[in-house]
């Protein structure tokens, strides 16, 4: 679990303490899933949190009338490394995605991956999560790579985001 929790968050989003707005832009890493061919990306991919992984993920709430941080951690926000934040977000992910798969020459693996994303809440419902780096991006950490045409899996070691010593439940 991440720092916030359900309620923390709710409170967090609910009205700003400084201006009172109820708009904020919520910084999150977030699972995404991106079809590989070659070792490039097919597509941008897509999203694959749940509730309870975007919260797990937040790292940032900032109030969109003030400026005002209505939350914010330096930890990983995954495995709460104390000060992880700034290892991730400008960094190569640890893992690398091959050009073919090692075990049967296949040129297609699905890698899954913790992208950087901003939402925006505010009046009626949030925004879609928009990256703020894809595949191959400095910020966008790749967890786990599975080759499409056979069983080979390649894992990152320990927290797939900041390298410490592992998530604090299952993820992906």
């Amino acid at each position: 679990m991440g720092h916030l929790d359900e309620t923390a968050f709710t409170a967090a989003i609910a009205g700003c303490a400084t201006c009172g707005a109820k708009s904020f832009e919520i910084a999150s890493c977030l699972d995404r899933q991106v079809s590989v061919m070659l070792g490039e990306a097919n597509d941008d991919g897509r999203w694959t949190h749940d509730g309870e992984k975007f919260i797990d993920g937040v790292y940032r709430v900032t109030c969109l009338g003030c400026g005002r941080d209505a939350y914010a951690s330096p930890d990983c926000p995954r495995c709460h490394r104390t000060g992880g934040l700034a290892d991730i977000v400008d960094a190569p992910s640890r893992l690398a995605v091959p050009r073919r798969c090692p075990s049967c020459q296949g040129t297609e693996v699905t890698v899954i991956g913790f992208a950087p994303a901003r939402v925006r809440t505010g009046a009626g419902r949030p925004s879609a999560p928009a990256p703020a780096a894809l595949l191959g991006d400095a910020g966008f950490h790749v967890a786990m790579i599975a080759c499409d045409q056979c069983e080979w899996v390649q894992s990152a070691d320990g927290c797939p985001l900041c390298g410490g010593p592992g998530p604090l439940r299952e993820r992906p």
